[in-house]
């Protein structure tokens, strides 16, 4: 079943060039609206409310998108995927983007065609279990089942974690994050293994999350971030300087707050009026307008803003910034220069 799925996978990607040639920021341009492929709905990243709004911080990486084509941060048409349905959904053009919690690695980029345009969350893999069963470190899983989403690179982490340590487990594979958080509350697994934030957004749905916890091992790398088709350079330039803009707006102290009055009255530092469109022709090179980033930007906010709003230490989910802060702060994000 696994090898039929990856063939399917495989086949559609082949389809990328066909789909590329059509130029997929013109087609946006003229359906006036961008199709985001997202995540079945994993709090604080990618769900849908009860009135079926999606909100969430690679919601908002595709809204940014949408602002900077197309000036409208709501017209967006988001299609959730599963960890088996997001590549075949790309590939064959269902969407026009991904912005979900897919790792980049060498497999996807080179062999499934797809183009990485930048890292929106640093992560890696981690485990989460009942405090009631007694463990504190993933080397003590011995004999354990541990469910696991299929199509992820969380299989292969796994099995070579658990061979590397000369321990057992037993796999339960699900489909979705509510598929494996109700199978992991119900018992049918152990433990729960996912990158380390979605063990956070996950932990912190449940009725009482302080009865879970996630283990100190982190045993991957798994650099998260937005993907388009291979073959459409004019579509990666315009997604990768997206999110590029919000990265920069951070560090240059401009916020959704005050980058219309910024952009108003432009001052003395060149990046910042390039960015926002008052100097040079950064918008004319992508084939959008001169305010693009600040339409991006006054819709969600900088890369901080958009952290902290949705799984920032101050919500439910908790998180810290790490290895995701500012380059300037000791982390790891940093884009280059717009010039």
């Amino acid at each position: 079943m696994k090898k039929t799925t990856f063939l399917g996978t495989v086949a559609a990607a082949a389809m990328v060039a066909g789909v590329a040639g059509a130029g997929t920021l013109d087609d946006v341009k003229a359906k006036g609206f961008l199709q985001c492929g997202v995540s079945t709905g994993l709090v604080g990243f990618a769900a849908a409310d009860a009135n079926g709004n999606w909100g969430g911080f690679d919601v908002a990486v595709c809204r940014a998108v949408a602002a900077a084509v197309l000036g409208d941060p709501q017209a967006v048409k988001f299609t959730p995927t599963t960890g088996k349905t997001r590549f075949t959904a790309l590939a064959s053009g269902e969407v026009d983007m991904l912005a979900r919690n897919t790792t980049w690695t060498f497999s996807r980029d080179v062999d499934l065609k797809f183009t990485f345009v930048g890292v929106n969350y640093y992560d890696g893999q981690g485990f989460m279990a009942p405090k009631a069963l007694g463990v504190t470190s993933a080397k003590d899983l011995d004999g354990a089942t541990v469910c696991i989403q299929t199509g992820t690179t969380t299989e292969l982490n796994l099995a070579d974690y658990f061979r590397s340590n000369n321990i057992s487990y037993e796999p339960v594979p699900v489909e979705t994050n509510a598929e494996a958080q109700q199978q992991y509350l119900s018992g049918a697994c152990d433990v729960l293994t996912t990158d380390a934030s979605g063990l956070a957004a996950t932990r912190a749905t449940f009725e009482k999350p302080g009865d879970h916890v996630v283990l100190p091992e982190i045993i991957s790398k798994e650099p998260l971030g937005p993907l388009v088709r291979h073959g459409d350079d004019q579509w990666a330039d315009t997604v990768r300087w997206t999110l590029n803009a919000l990265i920069a707006a951070e560090e240059m102290g401009i916020t959704s707050a005050n980058v219309s009055e910024m952009a108003a009255k432009p001052g003395n530092n060149p990046e910042v009026n390039r960015l926002l469109g008052t100097e040079g022709n950064l918008g004319e090179m992508l084939g959008l307008s001169a305010d693009w980033a600040k339409n991006a930007i006054a819709a969600v906010g900088n890369y901080g803003e958009i952290f902290e709003k949705n799984i920032g230490e101050n919500t439910a989910i908790g998180l810290s910034r790490g290895l995701n802060a500012q380059w300037t702060n000791g982390g790891l994000i940093y884009t280059p220069p717009f010039r």
